[in-house]
């Protein structure tokens, strides 16, 4: 799927223009601003800017729009493969402030479950709900734990903030891109923090800061979920065709009795200490809040001190489905996370079950590349009745291996990544379950690993269909001439990997698979996007797609 493009400029300079009726100042391209991200920065509204910027900045400070060139330019070359992602989340603490609630914990931990969805950058912004002029903030690149420390996090006073974790698919992976942004302006300070683009942001004209959220939706519909932090709110967004995922959570007092067991003492529901939104509901437990209900697609959900209510729904065009992206339940998101009322893992377990129903095969042990093909493996291991076995040892200090900058480098960092287990291996049919294939750089050297290792014969069956189209709405997928599935069918592929059979999940039978335990939304339109699959896109090619 596409690259990461220069959305947050797009996003931000819509903010400034339509929202506050100013203009974004700064370069098209990631800015030159000596941006200092390592420390925790107070933030002040005297300048009409983005974040704090140094005496020595070169932005070109007149006012004007930002000029957003090819959606390629400042990108570099497409070298990784499937990458998707950022996570976004806020906290907000109810009743009185100041809140009961560590909101800035809260958030942290929040992010920390949201890791699997960006590893490059992350930061928080947090407000104490006092002054429309400052923000407290702490940005950094790398991982979580390594950003926010203990004098990190005692800065980050507040009742309420927002967070997020990036991957970078970019040469632009740098500090002056970390989120949330902050905008400066005569009108206050705003936060906001995004996954995924907005396309064919066109102008707005709407009074008042809800309306205008609501005109911009109209305008682009797809595909972004946000979290939009003014001085003591938060604005929770999805995009109108759900493509998405962004979810609601009940902060509980401690010592609940659904904290405790599970369930709401004489079924009365417990008050709320405080509401989260998460891009997954994964994190939820581990920060004392219960899993409400996902932001409905074109959703606009205000979290206040008071409580979350629904400023307005935004629909889609009357013919158009939800197009929730199917690649969450393949591969993106972490398998306790709950979307359409069924947990990831349920979903990935049925499309193993249906892959064995599709394509079996005569074998000894199945197995799968952890981790996030395991539960399609149980599910082929229950559907046909062969055992299942380990048969990879992973690495966990090994970072995923589409983000290695070459294809030899990403061929030594599977053996790097995984070990064999040859007791398990040895003369053994292996049917090796994996959840996608991009490029097929690394099956064949994980193939070659368990030959070594003594294994008989190796058959692979990846839990989804071939990736055949690129994406423009947020996810990283190369151009349609890297993609392997369009440079060789399944026979050809299993000859050029050194495997003994190789067949992928049908479209259809995905589409089945998340269908299977899925709770039918109430207007009855639920449905995903298969875009990079089918070449079917939502809400058709923009003008200006350059691929």
């Amino acid at each position: 799927m596409q690259e990461y493009k220069t959305s947050h400029n797009v996003l931000l300079s819509f903010f400034y223009q339509h929202i506050f009726r100013t203009s974004m100042e700064g370069p098209a391209g990631p800015t030159p601003c000596n941006l200092s991200r390592s420390v925790t920065d107070r933030l002040s509204t005297d300048d009409t800017h983005i974040d704090s910027c140094q005496s020595s900045c070169q932005c070109d400070k007149t006012q004007g729009e930002v000029k957003i060139r090819s959606k390629r330019y400042g990108r570099g070359a497409v070298e990784s493969g499937l990458t998707h992602e950022c996570g976004v989340f806020g906290a907000i603490g109810t009743g009185e402030w100041p809140t009961q609630v560590d909101v800035a914990q809260v958030i942290c931990l929040g992010l920390v479950a949201l890791q699997h969805r960006g590893q490059e950058s992350a930061g928080i912004v947090t407000s104490e709900g006092k002054s429309a002029r400052t923000f407290n903030s702490h940005k950094g690149m790398g991982l979580i734990n390594n950003i926010f420390n203990d004098e990190a996090m005692r800065k980050l006073k507040g009742n309420l903030g927002i967070g997020h974790t990036r991957y970078s698919t970019s040469a632009a992976s740098e500090e002056v891109n970390c989120q949330p942004f902050v905008v400066h302006t005569a009108h206050g300070a705003l936060a906001v923090a995004h996954n995924g683009e907005l396309v064919n942001c066109s102008s707005l004209r709407e009074d008042g800061f809800g309306p205008r959220i609501n005109n911009l939706m109209r305008l682009a519909p797809l595909s972004y979920s946000l979290v939009i932090m003014l001085k003591d709110k938060i604005y929770a967004v999805r995009d109108p065709y759900g493509n998405r995922p962004l979810c609601l959570g009940k902060i509980l007092p401690l010592g609940s009795s659904f904290l405790m067991n599970g369930t709401a003492k004489n079924g009365i529901e417990e008050r709320a200490e405080g509401w989260v939104v998460s891009s997954e509901s994964c994190g939820f437990l581990s920060i004392g809040a219960r899993y409400v209900r996902e932001v409905l697609p074109g959703e606009i959900v205000e979290m206040s001190r008071r409580g979350i209510r629904t400023v307005a729904v935004v629909e889609r065009p009357a013919e158009k489905q939800q197009a929730f992206c199917i690649f969450e339940y393949v591969y993106f998101a972490r398998a306790d996370s709950i979307f359409e009322g069924q947990m990831v893992y349920s979903a990935r377990l049925q499309c193993g079950r249906m892959l064995a129903r599709e394509s079996p095969v005569d074998a000894d042990i199945v197995s799968s590349v952890p981790e996030s093909g395991t539960a399609a493996a149980h599910g082929y291991a229950r559907q046909s009745g062969i055992p299942f076995m380990e048969v990879l040892c992973k690495n966990r200090y090994v970072g995923r291996t589409f983000i290695q900058p070459s294809t030899r480098l990403r061929q030594l960092g599977v053996a790097k990544k995984f070990g064999a287990l040859s007791e398990n291996v040895r003369g053994k049919r292996i049917v090796l379950i994996d959840d996608s294939i991009v490029r097929g750089n690394t099956i064949g050297p994980i193939i070659k690993l368990l030959r070594d290792a003594g294994a008989a014969e190796v058959h692979i069956r990846i839990a989804s269909p071939p990736l055949k189209y690129p994406c423009y709405m947020g996810i990283n997928i190369p151009t349609r001439e890297e993609l392997i599935a369009n440079k060789m069918d399944s026979f050809k592929l299993a000859e050029h990997v050194g495997a003994d059979s190789l067949e992928y999940l049908s479209v259809e039978g995905l589409v089945s698979a998340v269908h299977y335990n899925m709770k039918t939304p109430s207007d009855g339109l639920g449905g995903h996007c298969t875009a990079c699959l089918t070449g079917d896109y939502p809400g058709g090619l923009p003008d200006d797609v350059d691929w």
